[in-house]
C-alpha cells in the first residue's frame, strides 16, 4: 500500500485525539506506515509501565553510506482536546474548526519524520544511518522518553522538532524545572454557627499563593500555580487545600535558591494560619546548554541552510524529550517546526512549513552523511 501523501496524513492524525495515555490509535497509524516502507519495528512495555496505551515506537534505517548516525524523535501524545477536532485547511493553513487544540504538537513532526524517511527510502538517498523514535506521554513529564532504554541508540546525535516558533531556529538550552504538590491541613468547623473554631486550609493557601513571585522573574527564570482545589462544602471552614506549582530556570541555583523562597512561603502562610502544610518537591527534568561549535549543532545549522533557510539559535523556557536525552549523555538537539499558538484553540501550522520541514530533515541527513 502506498504511503499517504503529507498533508492528507497529517490532517487525518490531527483528528485522532491522543490525550497522553491513550495514543494507541495514532501510534497504530504510524506503525502501518512503517510496515509499508518495509522497515522494522518494535514497541517497548512503556505502555505498560506508565499505564497507557501504547508504548515508545522504535525504527531503525540501516547506514548506506559513511558519517555520522542520527536519531530523530517526535512525541504522540497531545494536551487534552475540549472537544472535538476537524482539521480544515484555510490559506494554506491548518486550524481546527471545532475550537480546540490542533494538534500539530507534535504530530506535525511525526508526519514530517515519516514523510522524509519514505524519500529516503524510496529514493535510495544514501545516509549514515537513521533511526527513528516514537514517544507517548510527552506532555505530562516526558514520561514516555524517560522510560526509553536509550542505550538502545546507536546515534549519539539526535534531534527533536518540538519547538513553536517559525523554522530555522535552533534550540541551544531548556531550563531545568521543579514541580511541587502542597497540601495544607487545617480544622473543619461550621461556617455560621462556629466559625472562630475552624481553620481555613483555603485561605492559608491563598495567603502562600499571594506571597509567591509568579510568572517570568527575570530572562531564565518562572513560576507557576497552575492547579488549586479544596473544601468540601461552601458552609464548612475548609480542611484541606491543594495546589500544584512549578518553578523553571536555565540556572540552577537560581532555581534551588527559589524553590527554598517558595518553601519558606508555604511556611510562613500555615503559620499564620494556625495550619500545618506539606509540600512534596519533584525534579521534573533537568535543563541543558549547548555551544555553537559542538557537533549537534553544527550539523543543524548545515541541514537548514541546506534546506534553503537562514538557520539562527536561541533557547526556550519550555521543556521537550530532548531534555530527557541530554540528561542522559546523548546531544540531542530541539528544532522549530512552525508550529503556533500550540495548547490553545488557535494553534495552526502552514502546510508550507510542514515541506519545509521535510527539506530541512533531508537537509539533516545529508549533512550528517557528510560529517568527517
Amino acid at each position: 500500500m502506498p504511503a499517504p501523501e503529507l498533508l492528507p496524513f497529517f490532517t487525518d492524525l490531527c483528528a485522532i485525539p491522543s490525550p497522553p495515555g491513550q495514543e494507541r490509535a495514532v501510534a497504530d497509524r504510524v506503525l502501518a506506515y512503517l510496515r509499508g516502507l518495509g522497515l522494522e519495528w518494535d514497541e517497548d512495555d512503556a505502555a505498560a509501565e506508565l499505564g497507557g496505551t501504547a508504548g515508545n515506537l522504535y525504527s531503525r534505517l540501516p547506514a548506506t553510506a559513511k558519517g555520522s548516525p542520527i536519531f530523530l524523535c517526535a512525541h504522540l501524545d497531545t494536551v487534552p482536546p475540549e472537544g472535538p477536532i476537524e482539521p480544515v485547511v484555510e490559506d494554506g493553513v491548518v486550524r481546527n474548526a471545532a475550537g480546540t487544540i490542533l494538534g500539530a504538537d507534535d504530530k506535525a513532526a511525526v508526519v514530517v519524520m515519516l514523510e522524509a524517511t519514505r524519500r529516503i527510502v524510496e529514493g535510495g538517498r544514501p545516509h549514515a544511518g537513521i533511526e527513528l523514535l516514537f514517544t507517548p506521554k510527552e506532555e505530562v513529564g516526558l514520561l514516555g522518553a524517560a522510560a526509553f532504554d536509550h542505550t538502545r541508540l546507536r546515534a549519539r546525535i539526535g534531534y527533536v522538532y518540538d519547538q513553536a516558533s517559525p523554522i530555522g531556529e535552533v534550540i541551544l538550552g531548556a531550563p531545568h524545572q521543579r514541580s511541587f504538590l502542597v497540601s495544607f491541613r487545617g480544622r473543619a468547623a461550621h461556617a455560621g454557627m462556629y466559625p472562630e473554631e475552624g481553620r481555613s486550609a483555603i485561605a492559608a493557601a491563598a495567603r502562600a499563593i499571594a506571597d509567591l513571585r509568579l510568572g517570568r522573574l527575570d530572562d531564565e527564570t518562572s513560576a507557576s500555580v497552575g492547579v488549586i482545589h479544596g473544601g468540601t462544602a461552601r458552609n464548612i471552614v475548609p480542611e484541606r487545600c491543594f495546589f500544584e506549582a512549578e518553578a523553571r530556570s536555565h540556572d540552577e541555583r537560581k532555581l534551588a535558591d527559589l524553590v527554598e523562597e517558595m518553601l519558606e512561603a508555604f511556611t510562613f502562610a500555615a503559620t499564620l494560619a494556625d495550619c500545618a502544610v506539606e509540600a512534596e518537591v519533584r525534579e521534573t527534568y533537568r535543563g541543558y546548554r549547548f555551544r555553537t561549535d559542538e557537533p549537534a549543532v553544527r550539523l543543524a545549522l548545515a541541514g537548514i541552510a541546506r534546506a534553503g533557510i537562514e538557520p539562527r539559535t536561541g533557547f526556550t523556557g519550555g521543556a521537550a524529550d530532548a531534555n530527557i536525552f541530554n540528561e542522559r549523555g546523548l546531544a540531542c538537539v530541539n528544532l522549530s517546526n512552525g508550529m503556533a499558538q500550540i495548547h490553545t484553540p488557535d494553534e495552526h501550522i502552514a502546510v508550507d512549513d510542514l515541506e519545509r520541514m521535510v527539506d530541512v530533515t533531508l537537509g539533516l541527513v545529508d549533512a550528517a552523511r557528510d560529517a568527517a
